[in-house]
């Protein structure tokens, strides 16, 4: 994915840099045990996925749908780390694709560690972190929400490699997280996390203090395995009931119905936008 943000050299220069449990069900309790809150139902879906840096056109979707190898698309609903322009990304796409037969889900590139290798319009400080989690969080929601993802939806915050040994970094990654997710719930949006499984994505998984991070946790970990068990790089009680995804594979050019689009593949078990 991280070509999605920069560029391709950047991802694999990243990725060679990059080199307790939540118990079953907690991830979905997590965000449903707001007071005085009734949340939408979870809308889940168990499949294969893909992640493209640009939204394709409606006819390629309608094509590759037909084609049934996917059931599920990743759509960057906005952050400034977005690296791609998203021309086909409005409210009459998301309802359309969805009426197709389509599970979408929403993808955020938020500010990025401060640790980071390489530059991000926007990374994270030890000073902004809670302020700038809030801020990003907010404009998540509304991002989603204008396009047409109602509340309950998930929002899945997207954060790139980093040395997750060296603590400053990890607290302020950790801190914007937080202040991310907090948003997210307050506004009845579920949290959802996109990681490498040896760094951005080990961190959530293996933080002792788990309080306010997001409950569905999808890995990078690219071993071509089309599973979200088998390969599971952390204990078998954590984010369970549907809260993982899984990118196996990138680069992948596909042509299907006629479209020809490089994709990320990605196994899915966790939820997806609710549209309509």
């Amino acid at each position: 994915m991280a070509e999605h943000r920069q560029s391709r050299k950047r991802r694999y220069i990243t990725w060679g840099v990059a080199g307790a449990a939540v118990l079953a069900g907690a991830g979905i309790a997590a965000q449903t045990s707001m007071a005085a809150t009734t949340w939408p139902a979870q809308r889940t879906y168990t499949g294969r996925a893909f992640d493209a840096c640009t939204a394709p056109s409606l006819a390629a979707m309608k094509a590759w749908k037909a084609d049934g190898y996917y059931g599920g698309a990743a759509v960057y609903v906005g952050g400034k780390n977005r690296g791609c322009a998203q021309p086909n990304l409005t409210a009459s796409w998301v309802k359309s694709v969805n009426t197709a037969g389509w599970k979408l889900i929403p993808l955020y590139v938020g500010a990025q560690p401060p640790c980071q290798t390489g530059s991000s319009p926007e990374k994270i400080t030890a000073a902004t972190a809670g302020s700038l989690g809030a801020a990003d969080g907010a404009d998540a929601v509304a991002k989603a929400s204008a396009l047409g993802m109602k509340a309950g939806s998930p929002i899945y915050l997207d954060m790139e490699a980093y040395d997750i040994t060296n603590k400053a970094c990890n607290d302020a990654v950790l801190a914007y997280v937080r202040s991310f997710t907090k948003t997210l719930r307050a506004r009845i949006y579920r949290a959802g996390y996109y990681g490498f499984s040896s760094s951005s994505a080990k961190a959530i998984a293996t933080a002792t203090n788990k309080t306010d991070l997001p409950g569905n946790l999808w890995y990078a970990l690219w071993d071509k395995k089309d599973t979200t068990t088998t390969d599971w790089p952390w204990g078998a009680t954590q984010f369970t009931g549907h809260s993982r995804g899984h990118q196996y594979q990138v680069n992948s050019k596909e042509t299907r119905g006629g479209y020809t689009i490089t994709v990320d593949r990605d196994s899915w078990d966790a939820p997806v936008a609710i549209v309509g």
